[in-house]
């Protein structure tokens, strides 16, 4: 089965926007799981779990706005979450379906979060992947300070150094899976023959804005009722073990994957991270 390349329109307050996905599995059929990558990510970051699940699923992965090929908002403030769960919420009704699977890394899982904790909420299993109720504002501080800043790249190969140096707490990924994130993490600037990064730089402004404090969302957490998979990695600053472990005996009473030698965020390409969501979520 192959990947689709889909859109559909969401809407805002500045009108309509374009919200780009990818499609795994055959059409119409199956249970449904949608995955949302991190705050600088696109879609195509799960294309390795996508892959070892379409034979069981309908996998949905969008780029958030701002992100890969989906439309960027005219106005910064609103990347964050109330216009993300809007998006979100088309993406649900156009899979067709009543209920849903999710994977969220990092901001994708709070927002699995957020939607789990809603009356009525169609997710039916959530993995959150290394992120959780409480962060620490010196931790969002370090994520701030190089989201946003739009550095240019001569050549892709160059880009993809970056993103090593950068994302090196990802853990250990093979070379073609560097070059996978570094081709869709690419967007190619002609008239100033360069390279950037894929995203709009000014989702930094609500970023830096939201962060100067430590993030609270311990009620959205004890809200939640659905089975939950928490995957960290166990060099992580995002998520605490701490925090981790207070996880599981407050809410919807989850359990705990720790991965060692990996830190913000795991990338989930590796084959033993992907048989830990495919069990779980199989189960």
């Amino acid at each position: 089965m192959a990947m689709r390349e889909k859109s559909y329109l969401g809407l805002s307050m500045h009108g309509f926007h374009q919200v780009a996905y990818t499609e795994w599995g055959a059409p119409g059929e199956g249970q449904v799981l949608i995955c949302v990558h991190g705050l600088t990510r696109t879609g195509r970051c799960f294309d390795f779990l996508a892959q070892a699940l379409e034979d069981r699923y309908r996998v949905a992965c969008p780029d958030m706005p701002g992100r890969g090929k989906s439309h960027w908002f005219p106005n910064p403030a609103l990347y964050r979450p109330p216009a993300y769960l809007a998006d979100l919420n088309v993406l649900i009704a156009r899979m067709d379906t009543a209920e849903v699977d999710w994977v969220g890394t990092s901001m994708g899982g709070i927002l699995g979060m957020m939607l789990a904790a809603q009356p009525n909420t169609p997710i039916r299993k959530l993995v959150v992947n290394d992120v959780g109720p409480f962060i620490d504002k010196a931790a969002l501080a370090r994520i701030g300070g190089y989201i946003g800043l739009d550095p240019t790249f001569r050549s892709l190969e160059a880009l993809e150094a970056y993103l090593r140096e950068v994302h090196a707490p990802f853990g250990p990924l093979t070379d073609a899976q560097w070059r996978h994130l570094a081709i869709h993490s690419a967007r190619r600037d002609e008239p100033a023959e360069v390279w950037r990064l894929h995203y709009d730089p000014a989702l930094a402004k609500p970023f830096r804005e939201d962060s100067a404090e430590d993030v609270d969302l311990w009620a959205v957490w004890e809200a939640i009722t659905c089975p939950v998979l928490i995957i960290r990695g166990a060099d992580s600053d995002i998520l605490l073990h701490e925090t981790a472990e207070e996880m599981l005996t407050r809410g919807p009473g989850a359990e705990l994957v720790e991965l060692p030698g990996i830190g913000h965020a795991p990338a989930l390409m590796d084959p033993a991270q992907i048989a830990v969501i495919r069990d779980w979520l199989l189960a």
